[in-house]
């Protein structure tokens, strides 16, 4: 896939173009989207996301084969980020962020996300690049962070994790919201205010989902442009999506599981691509082990497609099915409510 510099800058101008917009035309001014600019808007972007891959089929020097590889990526990467969006919810719920002010958080945790992503793809362009026995190392991180995915307690929250606690101890903190300002003046002294730890939690919770995503999709493609551009969409229209299905998220009880599903199977996937590439002179003595089976892109794409419905229809049937779910749900839902009108109660008697 021949990507010249022209093509690169003209892919990342336009995704900071993208923001640039968001921010100025939705964010800059304060308020709750509805259900109805969410949904449009969340629509328009996947929309993109699909015409785009379209246009990497219809490419000449591209084609469809790249096409597949960059849906399969998508969907992987858009998947990881409704899981971001999970733990996006609660530090929101953790830290009392008024709704109104959520847009901003989301759309600089966003932002982040995408930075750090672009530095990890780079940077695993480079070892792909360099060292083959790198597939190796993703496939085996891959492979620990399905388990981890599979098993880890949904209840821990990070607004109240350790680094936030080293945090609070390091930064004078205010006890309440002063609008969205990040810093204050108080006698003398400046002092952060809890949107700012709010953006802190949100770009720790980014820099762990971006160890996560970026060996996931190198498991699906060689290619720097499809990793990037695949990231790029599934971020994009990520802040309509939160305030869209807020509360479906809580349903989603089998999400953790399907990516983990997905997690093991592109790690399997990548080992045995490393043993058909194989250089590291103790396994095998060097030789590539060509008898190693190579999934190839068309199944990948219809088995992370699959685990993704079945995830999402089994935890809305268990959801409907099961009270004692459905009231955790329910629960969970007013403690964010009764957050918000806690702040908001607040914000009219300061």
């Amino acid at each position: 896939m021949n990507i010249t510099p022209l093509v690169w800058t003209i892919t990342i101008a336009v995704t900071i173009a993208f923001f640039v917009y968001e921010f100025f035309a939705h964010v800059r001014k304060p308020h709750e989207p509805s259900i109805g600019e969410s949904a449009r808007w969340s629509a328009f972007y996947i929309g993109l996301a699909l015409i785009f891959g379209v246009v990497i089929g219809l490419v000449p020097d591209w084609g469809w084969g790249y096409s597949g590889e960059y849906f399969a990526g998508y969907l992987t990467e858009k998947a990881l980020s409704i899981d971001n969006l999970f733990v996006f919810l609660i530090v929101m719920a953790g830290f009392a962020v008024p709704k109104i002010y959520q847009q901003k958080v989301l759309m600089i945790g966003i932002v982040i996300a995408l930075i750090l992503r672009g530095g990890f793809i780079a940077i695993g362009a480079a070892l792909i690049e360099n060292f083959s026995w790198i597939f190796y190392i993703f496939g085996a991180l891959l492979l620990f962070l399905a388990y981890r995915q599979a098993f880890a307690h949904g209840d821990s929250n990070p607004a109240d994790g350790k680094f936030m606690r080293f945090v609070r101890r390091h930064l004078p903190v205010t006890d309440e919201y002063h609008e969205d300002k990040l810093t204050v003046k108080k006698g003398g002294k400046r002092f952060v205010t809890p949107m700012l730890l709010t953006i802190i939690a949100i770009g720790f919770v980014d820099l762990i989902f971006a160890v996560d995503s970026i060996p996931a999709i190198y498991g699906l493609t060689e290619q720097a442009y499809i990793v990037f551009t695949a990231n790029a969409f599934a971020l994009m229209g990520l802040r309509q999506l939160y305030f869209l299905i807020g509360g479906l998220l809580e349903r989603l009880v089998y999400l953790a599981q399907g990516l983990a599903v997905i997690l093991a199977f592109i790690g399997v996937k990548l080992v045995l691509h490393a043993m058909h590439v194989n250089e590291v002179p103790f396994i095998n003595g060097g030789e590539k082990m060509l008898w190693a089976p190579e999934i190839p892109i068309w199944f990948s794409l219809l088995f992370i497609g699959a685990t993704i419905a079945v995830a999402t229809v089994a935890s809305l049937i268990k959801t409907r099915r099961d009270p004692k779910s459905l009231e955790r749900t329910q629960v969970r839902e007013a403690e964010i409510v009764s957050a918000d009108d806690a702040e908001a109660n607040s914000d009219g008697h300061r």
